[in-house]
């Protein structure tokens, strides 16, 4: 009596994109869930609390995150799975690259505010390296080329002739 509770934590929750909840009662791989749901993939749903910047609001915001598993994964007991469509995918990954290359774009007009040199400047210092270069009597102007490296030892091998007899 009263551990009807504990069987609800010890399962796979498995939420459909229709709404449906599917309960698996043992761990599961994730290749067969996408197996059984051809066209998703299977997210881990996370769910974190931030609080607001305003100071007068002293309550967390609750956001729900997913984390997408790779098909050799496993599904364990006690947590939340949601199926998402590889539309749905494809789309977060398209919106996370742009917003990477936004944001990369803005740290190099950033650094260009508070970094300002001309061509002419960035001409005279390459002219001024490769001049060093020379002057050291360097080859490549990258310092991860092949002249750099230390090359692998490898043995000269004389060929021995057999003796028949």
């Amino acid at each position: 009596m009263g551990n009807c509770q504990a069987t609800e934590v010890a399962t796979v929750v498995i939420q459909h994109a229709g709404g449906r909840i599917e309960r698996l009662y043992c761990p599961t791989s994730v290749s067969e869930v996408m197996k059984e749901n051809p066209g998703h993939h299977v997210a881990l749903v996370t769910f974190c609390f931030s609080k607001c910047e305003d100071q007068e609001a002293a309550a967390a915001v609750r956001l729900t995150r997913i984390k997408l598993l790779k098909p050799k994964d496993t599904l364990l007991l006690g947590h939340v799975y949601r199926l998402v469509s590889s539309q749905e995918v494809a789309k977060a990954l398209r919106a996370r690259k742009y917003e990477k290359m936004i944001k990369k774009e803005q740290q190099e007009i950033r650094q260009k505010q508070f970094n300002p040199r001309t061509r002419t400047d960035h001409g005279e210092e390459m002219r001024d390296k490769v001049a060093m270069q020379e002057k050291d009597g360097q080859r490549s102007t990258h310092p991860t080329s092949t002249t750099t490296r230390a090359r692998q030892w490898r043995p000269s091998l004389q060929s021995i002739s057999e003796i028949v007899s």
